[in-house]
């Protein structure tokens, strides 16, 4: 399984409540939805569709799993929404309790997440483990080089701080533009895979990060 992750950024680098006002609003966050007014369906909302479709599994954050969870069953009978709805879900978290969760859920404490990742990874089959927001989740990901391709879909906005995707551990990690589409809006889908040799957090760029091609 590859694990795939797909993000809304600000062109500063913010993934922080792109859906709506109340989705996140730590450290004062006041620009929850800030995504709206770029959204482009063919174009941001085709990249979803081509994210979901090889997809065999979700893996998401609380808050994330919290906010899909209340809005994807109501929208029932629509194509994507019964291909999110059915498919089943991880969520990381420490704080949700109860024995079943709904929403086709299984619970990982997040002293597990790592391992699940690295087994899921492991298994057989050709399909992809999709990490939608989630963005803390997301950047421990990227910190311990389990992520195999990013899909960020960029808005031509700047929010002036926020939420980040991306480790600030120090490591240098490689990914290489794999296609980027433009949208009327201004919008950008831009496509990463991991390159074939990446550094470790604390390689300090050592070799610049050539692959020796």
């Amino acid at each position: 399984m590859r694990l795939v992750i797909t993000e809304f950024i600000s062109l500063d680098g913010v993934v922080q409540a792109p859906g709506g006002a109340e989705e996140d609003t730590d450290g004062g966050f006041a620009h929850g939805g800030w995504t709206h007014p770029f959204f482009d369906a063919d174009v941001v909302g085709g990249a979803f569709d081509d994210a979901v479709e090889p997809a065999e599994a979700l893996l998401l954050g609380r808050r994330t799993w919290q906010t899909m969870s209340q809005a994807w069953p109501e929208r029932a009978g629509d194509p994507f929404a019964d291909r999110i709805n059915a498919m089943p879900k991880y969520v990381v978290s420490d704080s949700l309790t109860g024995e079943e969760l709904p929403w086709n859920t299984t619970r990982v404490p997040g002293s597990e997440a790592l391992a699940l990742v690295r087994g899921l990874r492991e298994a057989d089959g050709e399909g992809t483990l999709l990490v939608m927001g989630s963005p803390t989740l997301a950047r421990t990901l990227l910190g311990e080089g389990l992520v195999d391709e990013v899909r960020l879909m960029r808005m031509p906005v700047i929010l002036g701080g926020g939420k980040s995707l991306f480790p600030v551990d120090g490591g240098m990690r490689a990914f290489e533009l794999v296609s980027t589409e433009s949208a009327p809006t201004g919008a950008q889908v831009c496509v990463y895979r991991a390159a074939p040799a990446q550094s470790r957090p604390g390689d300090s760029g050592r070799g610049h990060g050539h692959s020796g091609r």
